[in-house]
């Protein structure tokens, strides 16, 4: 068994992966855990604010398809990992924390776990092939799409399990027991119940994929009418969540994962297949993080944090549809596709 920590910039990610290959080959190695450093989060996302600083110095700086590049490829070596690869995803886990986690075939959460993909908020998308988790969710993915859209925080055991985020519930305090056992033991689920988001069944109505970003707060709307309390609340805290958002993620957000979700398991479709859904994604990630919402998304939340970022479009209906279908087109002259050869990247 071997350890690594929190990791978060595109050089520690290209090492990890190394790392990765090497121990898969290694028959001392039984299997790999990953766990956070700090006992108050797994992993909080990689470092943004200086991404977001090299693209203001320069535009075309090497650095944005390096770190997508270090990334994606880490995320498709941990999903296909012939060894175990087991995450405590224990405290904060958003964003690349997810990426880091959510794709590997143990995922360990605790009562006192957080999830999130808050990127809508600053004037991203949701990565690191959440798309693909969200397919997998009830719904016909449209729990992942309300959890993407919206930014909702899972902060219950029982979320985790039900969204397919977790697959075993231990409790925090256990974890150093568990540790030592995972040589000479199997992983087994722990009992829990009171899953929360299951009971709020508006989410599959309001979020399904043939509804557009506008029909879906329209359906919420009216959801705020509701004369259940829990759907009341359920549906104010979703329109907060997709009024933090950028209308252009937004619109990106819902039009991407539909496409996902509708392509996922269906024979052929480039989306049945992480590999597949991360060479489009590649592209979304390359183009909307030069976009001028991704700066002040960052600036207004991170940087200056005085949560008032001006959106460009600053509405849903100024969205042009041209420009969010372009971002799904194949990269200009000059600039690679992400490859993917067997096991091994290359951009």
């Amino acid at each position: 068994m071997r350890h690594v920590y929190i990791l978060i910039n595109a050089d520690m990610d290209i090492k990890y992966k190394q790392i990765l290959e090497e121990w898969e080959s290694d028959p001392k190695v039984k299997c790999v855990l990953i766990e956070g450093s700090s006992p108050r989060a797994f992993c909080a996302g990689m470092d943004i604010k200086g991404v977001v600083a090299e693209i203001q110095k320069d535009r075309n700086t090497p650095l944005v398809p390096k770190v997508f590049t270090a990334e994606y490829s880490l995320i498709c070596k941990i999903s296909e990992y012939k060894k175990p690869y087991i995450s405590f995803m224990d405290g904060i886990t958003m964003g690349f924390g997810i990426g880091l986690s959510g794709h590997g075939r143990y995922r360990v959460v605790t009562e006192r776990t957080v999830l999130a993909m808050p990127e809508n908020g600053i004037g991203l998308f949701p990565d690191v092939g959440f798309s693909y988790v969200a397919a997998q969710t009830p719904g016909g993915g449209s729990v992942g799409a309300y959890l993407g859209m919206t930014g909702k925080r899972i902060s219950t055991p029982s979320d985790a399990l039900y969204v397919g985020l977790g697959t075993h519930y231990v409790p925090s305090g256990n974890l150093g027991s568990l540790k030592k056992a995972l040589l000479a033991s199997t992983l087994c689920s722990s009992s829990i119940s009171n899953t929360n988001i299951h009971g709020f069944l508006p989410i599959t109505s309001c979020f399904s994929a043939d509804k557009s970003v506008k029909e879906i707060i329209e359906e919420l709307k009216k959801h705020q009418q509701s004369t259940e309390a829990s759907v009341v609340e359920w549906a104010n805290d979703a329109l907060q969540g997709l009024g933090r958002g950028a209308p252009f993620s937004l619109c990106l957000t819902h039009n991407y994962f539909s496409r996902v979700a509708s392509g996922y398991g269906k024979h052929g479709n480039e989306f049945t297949t992480l590999k597949g859904v991360m060479k489009t994604e590649y592209r979304i990630a390359l183009r909307s993080s030069l976009r001028n919402d991704f700066a002040e998304g960052v600036r207004a939340v991170l940087v200056d944090k005085d949560q008032n970022p001006k959106w460009n479009p600053p509405s849903l209906d100024e969205v042009d549809q041209m420009e969010l279908d372009a971002v799904f087109e194949p990269l200009g002259p000059g600039i690679e596709e992400l490859k993917v050869w067997g096991s091994h990247f290359r951009c």
